[in-house]
């Protein structure tokens, strides 16, 4: 494994993290805890680090089998979540940013979570209204004064939102969480070079394009209706699984997976501190931690010295 600064944060975190939205339940399989335990155990065996959760990912669920499963060694990671959002049911949500709601949710999430700090508490996908609040920021920023947060980031909604992604700074943020893979390239235009400007660690999610870029599905693919994906629009799913058949044959080389290839495609931009694809199975996160060693080329970007 390999393992880069968080930007002006000081963390050292594996370049390849640990997505955890599936043990909310909401991609296609209801998770119990020995499943999530063999997960982290083969995390371990890698080298990863780097957890990202939120309280939305199920009630709480999500945080709450990841608390188990890090209890005995919770030290050695780095533990993000994030806050603003109320799970009701499949998909069903509410939104919450007052400055005394999401205090409630940071103490719902030490609890679920098991620990009596969190090493990154993110913003989670507000609009501007939602972000442009003082309260909320001095709130949080009494919180890392009292230890309960290490570090405080942004989860953009908008992976072309150059607003929040600016003011960063101004509020204490010192990371940023974004939408980038192969087939959306858009965080390069403006929220990119924003983060390098002011040393923002950047996160990349859906780094496989919610699995599209595992490789694993060709055009005309279909989901279970409890998989979120069934929820995508059908013609968008189309042209993308088109889009990542000319890829496979165009650019990943014939040896290489290309769930690996997508991965280490993310790491190669100089911004990218660190990529977090979620993982079904032990297998498939030894297969995310390979992409860490592979060295592929792209020539369209200046590659990454880190």
């Amino acid at each position: 494994m390999k393992y880069r600064t968080l930007g002006k944060t000081g963390m050292e975190v594996s370049v390849i993290g640990l997505g955890t939205w599936q043990f909310g339940g909401e991609w296609g399989h209801d998770y119990n805890q020995s499943e999530v335990d063999a997960i982290f155990d083969k995390a371990r065996e890698t080298g990863i680090n780097f957890i990202d959760t939120a309280e939305c990912y199920g009630d709480h669920l999500s945080e709450e089998f990841i608390g188990k499963a890090i209890e005995r060694d919770r030290d050695q990671w780095v533990l993000a979540t994030k806050f603003g959002h109320k799970f009701h049911g499949m998909y069903d949500r509410t939104r919450h940013y007052s400055a005394k709601e999401v205090q409630q949710q940071l103490e719902d999430s030490l609890r679920a979570l098991r620990t009596d700090y969190i090493d990154l508490y993110q913003f989670h996908s507000g609009v501007k209204e939602e972000f442009d609040n003082d309260d909320l920021w001095t709130m949080l920023d009494k919180q890392v004064q009292a230890g309960k947060i290490r570090h405080v980031g942004l989860s953009i909604k908008k992976n072309n939102d150059t607003y929040q992604t600016k003011k960063a700074s101004e509020i204490g943020a010192e990371t940023i969480q974004v939408v980038y893979n192969r087939l959306d390239r858009t965080p390069e235009e403006g929220v990119f070079p924003a983060c390098e400007e002011q040393n923002l660690g950047v996160l990349a999610r859906v780094p496989l394009a919610s699995g599209y870029l595992s490789g694993k599905y060709k055009p005309g693919a279909t989901f279970a209706e409890n998989d979120v994906r069934h929820k995508h629009d059908q013609d968008e799913t189309r042209r993308k699984l088109e889009l990542v058949s000319e890829l496979q044959q165009n650019e990943v080389p014939e040896d290489v997976p290309m769930a690996e290839w997508a991965l280490a495609w993310c790491l190669k931009h100089s911004a990218v501190t660190s990529v977090i694809p979620g993982c079904k199975n032990p297998d498939q996160v030894a297969s995310n931690a390979k992409a860490a060693d592979l060295d592929i080329v792209r020539p369209d970007h200046p590659q990454s010295s880190r």
